[in-house]
């Protein structure tokens, strides 16, 4: 079964989710959606979500109605409306069809000033509108080789996913992203990432106890290519993958999205 057996028994249904960041223009976008659909429509046993561009939202759910693709958003403002030239709220992503909103990228937090604080107020509105955040969290290299990357991380996670009811921590979705590894090609090893994956899950038993904690997934971000899928999904604290650059292209998305599942370890 490919699904994340938690210690306590229960399983994690895999979320492999393509983060598109400010690529393809809407015609570009329905081209993959549509490639998408055909090369992934046997996949039952794990959630495939893809995140457009704003412009591209509305078209891709339409292209999307009846598939087993979900749509999600890489951004929100915590406020229902106003005054906030730019930005694009709750109830506008939900009412455009989105079941997702990624939150705190490490790009967003690098070129636009996002913090911890921010984070935790973007992940109440998307669970007030509907929407199901994926946090993402991680360290930069200097940090790591400073080793305070567990000390960075910890913060993270205290301050942006704090004050969650029960049933919204279980709903959860939080993405380790080692900043030093998007876009340049790195990878943590699965072993690198396993360690932050479980020391992540040790932290939000410590938030929200040890039984909502092993219904949390947790997904590794960070340079995700089809030859490195297999051996990050086959650790047992993965439980699937934010991509980039590989959700790109149908061919490597499909391979990503239909990793082999091996016995986790």
């Amino acid at each position: 079964m490919s699904n994340s057996l938690s210690n306590n028994g229960s399983f994690r249904m895999p979320l492999l989710a393509g983060n598109w960041k400010m690529h393809k223009t809407v015609k570009e976008s329905l081209s993959l959606v549509e490639q998408l659909k055909k090369d992934c429509r046997e996949v039952k046993d794990r959630e495939i979500l893809v995140c457009p561009p704003f412009p591209s939202i509305v078209a891709v759910k339409e292209s999307l109605q009846g598939s087993n693709i979900k749509l999600g958003a890489q951004n929100l403002f915590w406020e229902i409306s106003g005054a906030f030239t730019g930005e694009v709220s709750g109830p506008m992503l939900k009412e455009a069809g989105c079941d997702y909103c990624i939150i705190g990228h490490s790009e967003r937090r690098q070129y636009f000033g996002e913090t911890d604080q921010s984070v935790q107020k973007k992940m109440k509105a998307a669970f007030q509108f509907g929407l199901v955040p994926i946090v993402c969290v991680g360290e930069t290299l200097n940090e790591r080789e400073g080793n305070i990357h567990f000390k960075v991380v910890e913060k993270q996670i205290q301050e942006g996913t704090k004050d969650l009811k029960e049933e919204e921590a279980r709903r959860l979705v939080i993405a380790y992203e080692p900043v030093w590894a998007i876009g340049t090609g790195k990878t943590a090893s699965p072993d690198q990432a396993q360690e932050m994956h479980a020391f992540i899950r040790k932290n939000l038993t410590a938030l929200y106890g040890k039984e909502t904690a092993e219904q949390i997934r947790i997904l590794y971000g960070g340079s995700i290519k089809p030859d490195n899928i297999d051996s990050l999904m086959a650790k047992p604290d993965i439980d699937g993958g934010l991509v980039g650059g590989a959700s790109l292209k149908s061919e490597d998305f499909t391979r990503i999205v239909k990793y082999v599942a091996y016995a986790k370890i």
